[in-house]
């Protein structure tokens, strides 16, 4: 890979080209990543279920790996309680 030296007018033409020649954010590798860094935290059950409806939506996972992410990626201590609850969850609603 050669060094070339660049110019650009503003930020702007430096962002525009950067998303021309790596994507807009918004791709399928970006929704996977954004997946796999997500976590409840602090935040309350909606919350958490909203934003990674909105991730997943565009992630191309599927019903079992996207089950999977999700149960992961929830508070510990809310995942610990619905694996002993008598009857399990069919769904995040």
């Amino acid at each position: 890979m050669e060094a070339k030296e660049v110019q650009f007018v503003s930020v702007g033409d430096f962002l525009s080209e950067l998303k021309r020649k790596f994507g807009g954010g918004d791709n399928v590798l970006t929704k996977i990543a954004k997946l796999k860094r997500g976590e409840q935290e602090e935040k309350v059950m909606e919350e958490f279920v909203q934003e990674f409806r909105k991730v997943a939506k565009e992630s191309r996972y599927e019903r079992r790996a996207l089950v999977e992410k999700f149960k992961r990626k929830m508070n510990k201590i809310i995942r610990i309680k619905l694996i002993e609850a008598e009857r399990s969850p069919r769904s995040i609603n």
